[in-house]
């Protein structure tokens, strides 16, 4: 088994978009690793802001088999697909880490530098596995999250929010 961390994100229908996108990676994969949700202003775009939280899995599938899998979920949740990289969506999953794996993998990169890019990734990915290494650095994510200068990047806090789910 590989452990996998996810990147979940929803700014379109999100308690319900999210809710449904777990139920059915929870039918996959059974116990997911749930990180706190987040509250983000949308970045690159004037939507509305976003829920996101990361997720962590146990699983045998390879990468490109995951990542089918990921997308198919997020259709089921309405994801309309488009080339604005960050228009509004019902849900988005992106596998951030493949284990401890660095490098191109079957077409995709891991682990993914969304989590060394965005405070909306790594804020989730600290609070749940703080003590976990970034496989190419060596580093903690919660050692990465202290240093990660929001003001520099020009984006916004994230903010730790109670929603409830199910």
């Amino acid at each position: 088994m590989v452990s996998c961390w996810i990147s979940v994100g929803s700014n379109l229908r999100r308690e319900a978009s999210i809710a449904g996108g777990l139920r059915e990676l929870r039918q996959r994969f059974g116990t997911l690793r749930l990180s706190p949700i987040y509250e983000t202003q949308a970045i690159g775009t004037t939507g509305p802001p976003f829920f996101n939280l990361v997720v962590g899995i146990q699983t045998q599938l390879t990468v490109s088999a995951l990542n089918a899998i990921l997308n198919a979920i997020e259709d089921a949740q309405g994801r309309e697909r488009s080339e604005d990289k960050f228009a509004p969506r019902t849900l988005d999953l992106d596998l951030l880490t493949y284990g401890q794996m660095i490098g191109p993998i079957e077409g995709y990169q891991v682990p993914r530098e969304d989590i060394l890019d965005y405070a909306f990734v790594l804020a989730p990915l600290a609070a749940v596995a703080p003590e976990e290494c970034h496989p190419q650095l060596g580093l903690s994510y919660a050692t990465l999250w202290q240093a990660f200068d929001l003001d520099a990047r020009g984006q916004p806090a994230p903010v730790l929010v109670s929603v409830a789910l199910d």
